[in-house]
């Protein structure tokens, strides 16, 4: 089975990893690192992940965490920071072989920072140009183009606080909810709300402004209070990824994402 592609409406102006290489765009709004976030201890994953954690469960063959690590070195990502806490040895040890991307590892010792709080405690690794941030518990299988390299060039940090990668509901597997975002045509968000359902989920992968952390006091608090921040503002956007998204979040989903894999004929 062959996915349909996402067409391209003129309102997003998509640029191509081309021009980015050409100078077309300035390489310094260009995000060059990533976070992935690997932190969580994996409960709806049990029995799993009492002695392993979530990151290091295999789909297809691979860890969930080289899924989301191989996604970043097509993407040509050289530096990746990995948060820890839940059986975080094991994840050490598991990257400290890997070559490309690098990978540092940001430990968070005393207690789990949430997403948002574990981002704010990397901000000196990831530097001071936008960033990427992808969960450990996600990945996609591109279609005809790579979804990571025409996310990167859909970034415009002239209008663009946020963006989030989605993923059609139609194209979501694995996934319980039903649906988080509106997308206008120009590409800006807003919640579901209080409506039975939304026709985009977030993908688990988001490009960030370092600035956007450095207001917030508390070390403990969820992306989620940044992303409603930017739709009051009018700049948090997304951008529909074009092929399959795999959200692996318990034991059955597992099977569901490697069934998925086989038949539409794709390498996992």
């Amino acid at each position: 089975m062959k996915l349909p592609s996402v067409s391209t409406t003129p309102e997003m102006r998509v640029r191509t990893p081309d021009q980015i290489a050409a100078g077309n765009v300035s390489a310094s709004t260009v995000p060059d690192r990533a976070m992935v976030l690997a932190a969580g201890f994996g409960k709806r994953m049990h029995p799993l992940t009492l002695e392993r954690p979530k990151p290091l469960i295999k789909v297809a063959g691979k860890t969930l965490l080289d899924h989301a690590l191989d996604a970043l070195e097509r993407s040509g990502i050289e530096h990746a920071i990995v948060n820890t806490h839940y059986l975080a040895q094991q994840i050490s040890d598991h990257v400290k072989t890997r070559q490309v991307p690098r990978v540092s590892i940001s430990h968070e010792e005393d207690h789990i920072l949430d997403s948002g709080g574990g981002v704010k405690q990397a901000l000196s690794l990831l530097g001071e140009i936008p960033f990427l941030v992808l969960n450990a518990d996600t990945f996609w299988q591109d279609a005809d183009h790579s979804n990571l390299d025409a996310f990167r060039a859909f970034w415009d940090p002239s209008i663009m606080d946020v963006l989030l990668l989605l993923s059609p509901m139609k194209r979501a597997v694995g996934f319980d909810g039903s649906g988080d975002f509106y997308r206008s045509p120009d590409g800006r968000l807003r919640r579901r709300g209080g409506a039975d359902a939304a026709p985009f989920a977030y993908a688990g992968a988001a490009i960030f402004k370092p600035d956007l952390f450095h207001g917030i006091a508390e070390s403990v608090f969820s992306l989620n209070r940044i992303f409603d921040d930017c739709i009051a503002s009018g700049t948090l956007f997304g951008l529909p990824l074009d092929g399959l998204w795999l959200h692996v979040g318990t034991p059955d989903a597992i099977d569901l994402a490697e069934d998925a894999l086989k038949n539409i004929g794709l390498p996992g």
